[in-house]
């Protein structure tokens, strides 16, 4: 799978073997000799990318960019690599959510495969959020009084008694939920309660409307 590889470590020499691993293995890589590089020119990452971290870097140490990745929001999986590994660190990170945490010298085998793991997760999180952002989008073009229909429909309200809520005929309720399930771009009513599940606004095996 091609992907961005962040490279951030302080032994150039090290960086300049990773790199050029790497490029043969035909990734694009960024290497940088410090945490705080890496945070100065974090771009917002159109491609399956992930970073390849050393624990122990003057300044900001490994762990420590890991949590200030978090904080800012950032999705990129982290993979350790380091010559100082401990029991401590290794599961701080990796509860953290760190995606490996390798031990150098480390086989180009090693490496690749856990740099497919981190592009693969990275890929499949992207994915996730591209659909989200494309149902709020279709929600957002749902008129007001479509937005009282679909919250009533997707939890499981039958439209004799959304009409009785809503203070309008069924008939009319009918002709709203036909809008709604044709802007959502859905053709079941199972589709468009699943979108509401995605993005939250209702719970999974919610139970629905017997009346």
């Amino acid at each position: 799978m091609p992907g961005l590889v962040y490279v951030v470590d302080d032994d150039a020499s090290f960086r300049t073997a990773i790199e050029r691993r790497l490029k043969l293995a035909g990734y694009d890589v960024e290497a940088y000799a410090s945490a705080e590089e890496l945070l100065g020119r974090l771009p917002s990452v159109e491609q399956p990318a992930c970073v390849l971290l050393d624990v122990k870097i003057p300044g900001l140490s490994g762990p420590d960019l890991q949590a200030r990745l978090i904080e800012v929001g950032s999705t990129l999986p982290i993979i350790f690599v380091t010559g100082y590994a401990d029991t401590a660190t290794t599961v701080r990170t990796i509860k953290a959510g760190a995606e490996d945490f390798l031990t150098k010298p480390v086989s180009s085998e090693q490496l690749i495969h856990a740099i497919e793991r981190a592009l693969a997760r990275h890929n499949a999180e992207q994915s996730q959020r591209n659909r989200l952002d494309a149902f709020h989008a279709l929600l957002s073009g749902l008129t007001p009084r479509e937005r009282q229909v679909f919250d009533l429909v997707v939890r499981g309200k039958i439209n004799k008694r959304i009409a009785h809520e809503l203070g309008t005929t069924e008939r009319t309720i009918k002709a709203h939920r036909h809008q709604v399930m044709d802007k959502m771009r859905v053709h079941s009513f199972a589709e468009l309660v699943s979108i509401a599940e995605r993005l939250g606004l209702i719970s999974a095996n919610l139970p629905g409307d017997r009346a």
